[in-house]
């Protein structure tokens, strides 16, 4: 005896929306959401994954909760023999009112809770997960109270360590970096005006993304000792040096929230479904901060899983395992093309040898000067298929 057509595990932006997604389908589904601490982070989002979330339901006019991105600015901030020239693409070159959104996670978040209340057939348990078995009769899941749940599909939606992909037996390739990630919100001394702005330093760009006003969201990569240090400093040195890092191109700098620092990894899978389990968000797929790749491409899954499920005939016995293959067919070039993208740009950054700094010049300097090449990366930059 089945407990519901499908259960979601994972309580993230992309579990959410993944639970949402299998519900609006017509199945009955459980979605497996321990409670965890507020996500105080932010999300770049790409016009193709705001419409998608507007197609969805899952959020109203992006402008009563999110901050337009209507340009990236990119300086070559090393010491470099071969240095790039800064680069500016604006969104009117591609005919956008913007690039996409940046949405306060909180925001989001109880934004998707506010769908999911409207669905009666998503009933959500606060606990997590224990273990996970694909048993003679499709998958089997027991919680940390000791209870078993079983449902035809399985949606991992549970993070980089996923239980789900492990006890599934999905084959995962994962990548550490000695860089890391210190991320916190700054009120700067002039706005950035909707310009997204990054510094390209030898490991790893400071970014300064637009928060609403003088508002800025930080994400600083770099080699993590040289991040603790960072943080370790007194708040004046600290902000002396932030405003080193920014060229005091934008006045002062206050800080305006505690810094957190996260570890950079990649991980890849071989298929991202199978067997009546599929993988979204970073239980599939997993990467550096660059390029604002992560959730727009957790969206991109689930608007797929969306696909499949409509495709699936579910009178057949073996839906779920059919729905799992096509959604993995559906997601492999995306996966591949957006994940050697990232990592061949994130380690172009870190490049040291004269003739990757050559090339890397080179293709700025391309994208700088041909408007054709220009419009092909905005479209390979928002995920658009």
């Amino acid at each position: 005896m089945m407990d519901a057509d499908a259960i979601v595990v994972g309580g993230g932006l992309a579990g959410l929306a993944a639970a949402i997604a299998v519900a609006k389908a017509g199945l009955s589904t459980i979605h497996l959401a321990p409670a965890g601490p507020p996500d105080r982070r932010t999300s770049a989002l790409m016009m193709p994954s705001v419409e998608y979330l507007q197609s969805a339901g899952l959020i109203g006019e992006p402008g009563a909760f999110g901050q337009k991105l209507s340009q990236i600015r990119i300086i070559d901030a090393t010491s470099r023999l071969l240095r790039a020239p800064e680069t500016v693409f604006n969104a009117k070159e591609a005919g956008l009112g913007a690039f996409g959104w940046n949405f306060a996670n909180v925001r989001l978040t109880e934004a998707f809770q506010a769908s999911m209340e409207a669905l009666p057939n998503l009933r959500t348990i606060a606990q997590p997960l224990s273990q996970f078995e694909l048993g003679a009769d499709g998958p089997e899941i027991t919680l940390a109270d000791g209870s078993h749940l079983r449902a035809p599909l399985v949606v991992g939606a549970d993070g980089k360590k996923s239980l789900v992909r492990a006890a599934a037996g999905f084959r995962a390739r994962e990548n550490g970096f000695t860089q890391a990630a210190l991320v916190c919100d700054l009120e700067l001394g002039r706005g950035l005006d909707g310009a997204s702005v990054e510094f390209h330093y030898p490991n790893g760009p400071f970014t300064l993304v637009p928060a609403g006003g003088n508002k800025a969201n930080l994400v600083w990569i770099d080699e993590r000792e040289v991040l603790k240090q960072a943080q370790a400093l007194s708040k004046e040195a600290l902000t002396a040096l932030l405003l080193e890092k920014s060229q005091r191109l934008f006045g002062g700098i206050t800080l305006a929230t505690p810094t957190h620092i996260f570890p950079l990894s990649t991980i890849t899978v071989d298929h991202a479904g199978a067997n009546g389990v599929v993988l979204v968000g970073e239980a599939a797929h997993a990467f550096p901060p660059i390029g604002a790749q992560g959730l727009n491409l957790g969206l991109r899954d689930v608007a797929d899983l969306s696909a499949a499920l409509a495709a699936t005939d579910r009178s057949q016995p073996d839906w779920a395992v059919r729905l799992s293959e096509d959604y993995a067919h559906r997601r492999a070039d995306d996966l591949s093309r957006t994940g050697g993208m990232v990592d061949t740009l994130f380690r172009s950054l870190l490049a040291d040898m004269l003739p990757a700094q050559a090339l890397r010049a080179g293709g700025l300097w391309a994208l700088k000067l041909l408007p054709a090449l220009r419009k092909q990366a905005f479209a390979v930059g928002m995920g658009s298929r």
